[in-house]
């Protein structure tokens, strides 16, 4: 495996049992392989039940792969010890809804071994970025959705991490709102830091991304810069989508 990226997925492959018995299976992910480089911004897309999740869930050792080896910032995923540098904003929020903004920036803190000076220090710093300065004290039952995913956003952020993880981040952001997702992607990328985006929104995977992989049915069809995929083979371009249609369409 190639110790210098930050993510590689090796032969991956993950099958989910249907019955209690274990004897019949859906084959979720098959024989994927792929790498992350350190600073790299790369986008993982593919239609709904593609197998996406499945990556980034065996990525995050919340589920282990049938088969394959996956190293995460240079150890076997296993090592949960690597998991304090990930940071991860979750396509759908699950936050306890009586904390306030504050307290969920201090828990996840915590989680990520974030020493308590730095917390105090970086918290006020992180919800003024994210535009909920205003808000730090008010419980989270009071936020909208867009509120909530700009906490999303402080939380993901909270330990500084090598690798962040956003899982459709976009989502319920408003103009502004994606215009500081941009802006957060843009400087891990200028700090050496590497972004793996999980995205349906086809124009900041453009806008964004160094490189991408897509996976259809479990499998992996397409990875490689993102200038090429949109180049065609006339030397014209084209958009993300429209390279994305036959590669749908054919798997």
């Amino acid at each position: 495996m190639n110790t210098t990226a930050v993510v590689e997925f090796d032969a991956v492959s993950k099958k989910y049992p249907t019955d209690a018995l274990k004897r019949h299976f859906i084959q979720a992910v098959e024989e994927v392989s792929l790498a992350i480089d350190p600073g790299e911004v790369f986008g993982l897309l593919g239609p709904n039940r593609a197998g996406k999740t499945t990556l980034v869930k065996i990525l995050l050792s919340l589920c282990r792969p049938t088969r394959g080896q996956v190293n995460r910032l240079g150890r076997p995923a296993s090592d949960r010890a690597t998991l304090a540098r990930v940071g991860y904003l979750h396509e759908n929020h699950a936050f306890p809804r009586y904390l306030t903004a504050t307290g969920l920036l201090q828990y996840y803190g915590a989680l990520t071994l974030v020493p308590h000076d730095d917390l105090r220090r970086r918290i006020p710093a992180l919800l003024d970025r994210v535009g909920l300065a205003d808000r730090a004290r008010e419980p989270i039952a009071r936020f909208s959705k867009g509120m909530v995913q700009r906490l999303g956003l402080a939380q993901a952020l909270v330990n500084e991490p090598d690798l962040l993880v956003l899982d459709e981040p976009t989502e319920g952001l408003d103009l502004t709102g994606r215009q500081l997702l941009r802006e957060i992607v843009n400087q891990q990328r200028k700090q050496g830091k590497t972004v793996l985006l999980v995205s349906h929104v086809l124009t900041e995977v453009e806008t964004l991304c160094d490189r991408v992989a897509v996976v259809v049915r479990g499998k992996l069809v397409h990875q490689g810069p993102l200038s090429a995929m949109i180049r065609q083979p006339s030397g014209q371009p084209r958009s993300l989508e429209q390279a994305l249609q036959p590669l749908y369409a054919n798997n």
